[in-house]
């Protein structure tokens, strides 16, 4: 098992609601540059929401108004909350974190995976309609 495990995939109906996590087992998960980030067969890797000490979160416009991430730093656990879905968020979602630039994150939009250092395994979220 790797340094960043996620949890809390699962099927649901369009227009529901699921909650993802990610438990960080490493230190100084307060400062660290972490994001969540999907793939839908036969497509690349894309951000969807990505969270730093200095700037916040930013998010891709696909799931701008409807997911939000945010952080319990006393448990190192990073969460996406994902309400409104739709059969087009249908992918497995990952945890990411990088690690090597001093906490701070390359954002959304222009973001990509390779901006990405540690993954988790990967969750699936099915949503149908």
């Amino acid at each position: 098992q790797g340094r960043l495990v996620e949890s809390g995939g699962g099927s649901v109906q369009a227009g529901g609601s699921l909650r993802l996590s990610c438990a960080d087992s490493g230190y100084g998960f307060a400062r660290n540059c972490m994001g969540w980030f999907r793939q839908a067969p036969g497509k690349e890797r894309e951000g969807v929401a990505i969270n730093d000490h200095y700037e916040g979160t930013s998010y891709s416009d696909s799931v701008k108004g409807r997911f939000t991430a945010s952080r319990d730093n006393l448990k190192n656990t990073l969460y996406l909350q994902m309400n409104s879905l739709k059969p087009e968020d249908t992918a497995v979602y990952y945890c990411a974190a990088d690690f090597r630039h001093g906490g701070s994150c390359y954002h959304l939009p222009g973001a990509t995976a390779d901006d990405f250092d540690s993954w988790g395994q990967g969750t699936q979220v099915n949503v149908s309609s």
